[in-house]
């Protein structure tokens, strides 16, 4: 994956899957801005990219308005003249349940993941129509946008979300020959370590000690820099024609996410439906595809 000549902004990169992103795609040859809202934080992880022999620089800002967005879009140009790819991966978690969740903490999540993701978008679409040489926009998604997560209807929300619009942009963007996807990653990272299932893994990887297959293979989970190979492949050239994909990935495992599709269909007599006539036909036709909701982890081996 040669990515020299390239310049990519990695939003919300400081650390984690982020940080693992921009590293990867500097090791393919591109320049990268590094986003975080930590100064500190920036510089470190500018300072590692460097350190392995990539360019780096450090854009501080907190994502989510249209000014930070252009910021982050006149930093690449200012920097390195040019635009080819945005990785919009920052976000935070603000996690309760339904009941107990503020508006606060819900604003929170969606401003930063939702609106962050759109804003920062649509200004390095505005760059990439201009330059006119296409380009490369990866968003990140989870598995709690496909399928839901007890605790997460901020998180949710955003991560399907972002999925739909992907969806959108990908159409909207493919004469500009810009092509938009959503990777889905899972990995031990500040999001992932407050999940009880996940913790022996996490706190194994911490240990600097190698997962067992079932871990990397069935769970799909592993580092964050395992994730980051699919991030530089997108943004190559040999990813000129693949858009509008949700693509997961993790430990081992790579798949492609189906989009929402009709898994059953029945049609009524030119009469419409009534609550009656739904409620015959619904145990013997639907009742057996209806979609589970929530991920279902299979159990580790004894």
């Amino acid at each position: 994956m040669d990515l020299t000549g390239k310049v990519a902004i990695v939003t919300g990169s400081g650390r984690g899957l982020g940080l693992a992103y921009a590293t990867e795609l500097a090791r393919n040859g591109a320049s990268v801005v590094v986003n975080d809202v930590d100064r500190t934080v920036a510089e470190a992880a500018v300072k590692s990219i460097e350190g392995a022999g990539g360019t780096a620089v450090a854009e501080v800002v907190p994502v989510g308005t249209s000014e930070a967005a252009r910021a982050l879009v006149d930093r690449a140009v200012g920097e390195f003249g040019r635009l080819d790819v945005l990785v919009n991966n920052a976000g935070i978690l603000r996690d309760s349940t339904l009941w107990k969740m503020t508006d606060e903490q819900f604003d929170a999540v969606i401003t930063t993941h939702l609106r962050g993701t759109f804003t920062c978008t649509r200004a390095a679409a505005v760059r990439l129509r201009e330059q006119g040489e296409g380009g490369r926009i990866i968003c990140v998604g989870s598995p709690t946008g496909q399928v839901g997560n007890f605790g997460q209807t901020n998180y949710a929300a955003a991560k399907a979300g972002i999925v739909g619009m992907v969806r959108t942009w990908a159409m909207e963007l493919a004469r500009a020959q810009i092509t938009v996807n959503a990777i889905v990653p899972v990995a031990a990272t500040g999001m992932t370590e407050t999940v009880p299932f996940l913790k022996p893994y996490v706190d194994a990887l911490r240990a600097g000690d190698p997962l067992p297959p079932f871990a990397r293979r069935e769970l799909g989970f592993g580092s964050p820099e395992d994730a980051a190979g699919l991030v530089a492949f997108l943004a190559s050239d040999a990813a000129a024609g693949i858009t509008g994909q949700a693509v997961g990935i993790g430990g081992d495992r790579l798949a492609l996410w189906s989009h929402p599709a009709e898994v059953a269909v029945e049609l009524a007599e030119g009469t419409g439906w009534s609550p009656d006539a739904i409620a015959a036909v619904w145990p013997e036709r639907f009742a057996a595809v209806q979609q589970k909701v929530g991920q279902e982890f299979p159990e580790p081996p004894k």
